[in-house]
């Protein structure tokens, strides 16, 4: 899965998983981190998700990471901000009203522009790669968030064989494996999704759950 997919589904305005609200499960189970207003919120595949405004509006800073430009931009236009520019190593920073968004890879970042992240949300992001990258994406980039890092991972569950992804099914041992070495992890929720995803049934796919854990950086 190459960076030209996502660009592709971009161009073509298939963003699916672009919700045109705050996440609801976000809503209901991130005061549960405990994560203090002003601490920075790390994004990762970041999208135009309006999940990162609801941030800034609880006075969070974040800092995003998107591939795809047109997301970047429709982001800030949609949101009525013109965000400040500038180039670095890792990518063209974003910036405005308490929002960064670098447009760039996520696997450049390294423990250094990740340092002052106090969270990580994930709803989107280790749903939106197939296996191999999985292995890679939590092996090197949370691997670089820092020590007491605490986050909130949304995974969607479903027989990986009724259906070709993204998103892709990420089971709970799945989940346990790649994070428990450095996380601790904590299931909050499970909640069967099937009838509010008619895309879903009508590729055939006959269980649907999201999963929402807690993590923890020891």
């Amino acid at each position: 899965m190459q960076p030209e997919f996502w660009h592709q589904r971009w161009q073509e305005n298939r963003i699916g998983f672009h919700n045109d609200k705050p996440f609801p499960l976000l809503l209901k189970h991130w005061p549960s981190l405990g994560v203090a207003p002003g601490s920075r919120v790390f994004v990762p595949l970041a999208g135009k998700s309006l999940d990162m405004a609801w941030f800034a509006s609880q006075g969070y800073r974040v800092l995003g990471v998107e591939l795809s430009p047109l997301a970047v931009e429709q982001f800030f236009d949609e949101h009525g901000l013109k965000p400040e520019q500038r180039k670095t190593r890792y990518g063209t920073h974003f910036e405005a009203g308490g929002i960064e968004i670098i447009l760039g890879d996520a696997f450049g970042l390294d423990v250094e522009v990740l340092a002052d992240c106090a969270a990580v949300y994930d709803r989107a992001a280790v749903i939106a790669l197939p296996p191999e990258l999985r292995t890679r994406y939590v092996g090197e980039l949370y691997a670089r968030l820092p020590q007491g890092c605490r986050g909130l991972l949304i995974a969607l569950e479903y027989p990986q064989d009724e259906k070709q992804g993204p998103p892709f099914s990420v089971a709970e041992a799945e989940v346990m494996e790649r994070f428990g070495r450095d996380w601790n992890v904590e299931v909050l929720e499970r909640r069967d999704i099937l009838a509010q995803q008619p895309g879903f049934q009508a590729e055939g796919v006959t269980e649907l759950s999201t999963a929402v854990y807690r993590l923890a950086r020891r």
